[in-house]
This record gives structure tokens, C-alpha cells and sequence, in this order.
């Protein structure tokens, strides 16, 4: 029976190769910079604002269909149109460079909102039926408009990027030292860096949503409202948040209070809508 016999130096020269593919992947991810025309923040990214734009267009329809099409309800299409609406013309997101569109999906089982790249942004009628006030409603538009303006998507394109680079490395590293857990090794790498970024960008996102929404009128509080209608859904089980795609409701409350705090030193003004 044939044997492999690890031939003498093999190990380091995978090491030196797994360093190399490191290296090269951070030095090709933090030299893609640009500056977001909205936020004012340094991303490292690498494609336009018109590719982004392009990418979600293409993706809509796809997205629409996986959720059942568009809700049928005209009154709740029209609905989420006109708060979409309002915040885009009322806050900060009017001065991107994005195209919102707002869709209200058929799908009445999944709870769930979500934005592509560029500006196309879902509610499905499963969450928007939860939701007791137009405030609430604009709580959660307004965080996928967050998503959007932050260019999160583009941000996760790069960053893809880089954790497929330094997944590869820690592989073949592991291989080098005689491990036969190398691609458990790399699963593990790619999840947990792009769990830490997901996380981080629901929390951007509920920060800007809090401003976008106080830009458009709404009281942003209607945003902890929103928390206590997730909480409740979840039928009240938390998940450890560290291998959590979002962060735990209590934990998103707690920041949008800060977020809330920060814009209105000396308290929220009285002629907010919820």
C-alpha cells in the first residue's frame, strides 16, 4: 500500500505561501479606499456607486419572487411607497446618489426587511402586519435606507474578499503542520469574521436609521418599538449573540437609547410623529 511521506521542508514552504496569500489579501482589501459621499467615512471598496446601483436592479426581481412577489394589498404596496417616501425626501438619504424604491412583499410567514445595494429596499407583509404605527413602519425603512447609505453591501463584497484570502491562508497553513482539520479551520475563520461585520453594520444601521427617521418627522423611539415586536416574535429565546448574524434586540435597544440620546441632548421635541 502506497504511503505519502511529507518530503523534508514541504511544511515551510507552505507556511511561507500561506503568509504570502495573507499579506497579499490585506494589502489588496486596504487598498481599496473611497470615501462615502454621505457619511463622510473612509470604506474600503472597490466598486461605484453606479455598479451598486446596477447590482441591486438586477437582483430586485430575484428577491421579489423568493418572497412571494409583490404584496397584493395595494393599500400596504402604497403604504410602504409613501413612508419610504418621506424619509427619502425629508432626511439625508435624499442627498445620496441612490434610487429608493420601496417594495411590500406577499410572503406572510418570514419577518423580515432587508435593502440591496443601491437603494431597492423590502418590507414583507408578514413584519408589516406587526407593526401597530406608520412611526414603526418608518423605524424599519429606515434602517435598510441606513444599510443603503453606509453602502454596507459593497463594504461585505470587499470584505468577502478578504475572508476568502485569509481563509485559504489559515488552511494551508494548518495542512502545512500535518492538521487534518484545514477546511474546518477555514469555515471557521470565514464565519466568525463575516458574523463581526454583520453585527457591526445592524448597529450602524440603526444609528442612521435613528437619524433618518428624526430628519423625516418620526419619533425615533417608534425604532424600540420595533425591538419589542422582534423580541416577541422570537417567542422570547436569545441566541449567545457572538454566533449571531444580528445583534440581540437588547442589545440594538440599548444603542438606539444612545443614538436617540446623542441627537437630543436636551430631550425629544413634542411635534414628532408616531
Amino acid at each position: 500500500m502506497y504511503q505519502y511521506e511529507r518530503r523534508p521542508g514541504c511544511s515551510g514552504v507552505q507556511l511561507v505561501v500561506a503568509v504570502v496569500i495573507a499579506l497579499g489579501s490585506l494589502v489588496a482589501y486596504y487598498s481599496k479606499s473611497s470615501v462615502n459621499p454621505v457619511t463622510g467615512e473612509k470604506q474600503h471598496i472597490d466598486i461605484s456607486v453606479d455598479q451598486e446601483i446596477a447590482l441591486g436592479l438586477q437582483a430586485a426581481p430575484e428577491m421579489e419572487s423568493e418572497f412571494g412577489g409583490e404584496d397584493p394589498d395595494p393599500q400596504a404596496r402604497q403604504l410602504v411607497a409613501d413612508v419610504g417616501g418621506e424619509i427619502v425626501s425629508q432626511s439625508k438619504a435624499g442627498t445620496s446618489p441612490y434610487r429608493f424604491q420601496f417594495h411590500a412583499l406577499a410572503d406572510e410567514q418570514t419577518l423580515n426587511a432587508f435593502a440591496l445595494p443601491g437603494g431597492q429596499v423590502f418590507i414583507t407583509h408578514a413584519l408589516l402586519t406587526k407593526l401597530n404605527s406608520r412611526g414603526q413602519l418608518a423605524g424599519v425603512l429606515a434602517h435598510e435606507c441606513g444599510h443603503v447609505i453606509n453602502r454596507h453591501s459593497a463594504e461585505q463584497l470587499a470584505k468577502a474578499q478578504l475572508t476568502q484570502g485569509l481563509s485559504g491562508a489559515a488552511a494551508l497553513a494548518a495542512y502545512s503542520q500535518g492538521s487534518r482539520s484545514g477546511a474546518a479551520v477555514s469555515m471557521l475563520v470565514g464565519q466568525l469574521v463575516s458574523l463581526k461585520f454583520s453585527r457591526n453594520d445592524e448597529l450602524e444601521a440603526d444609528r442612521w436609521g435613528v437619524i433618518l427617521m428624526s430628519q423625516a418627522g418620526y419619533d425615533p423611539r417608534a425604532m424600540l418599538d420595533v425591538m419589542e415586536v422582534l423580541k416577541r416574535a422570537s417567542g422570547g429565546g436569545r441566541t449567545p449573540e457572538f454566533f449571531a448574524t444580528h445583534p440581540n434586540p437588547d442589545n440594538r435597544e440599548q444603542r438606539i437609547q444612545e443614538a436617540i440620546h446623542e441627537l437630543f441632548p436636551n430631550g425629544l421635541p413634542s411635534d414628532l410623529k408616531r
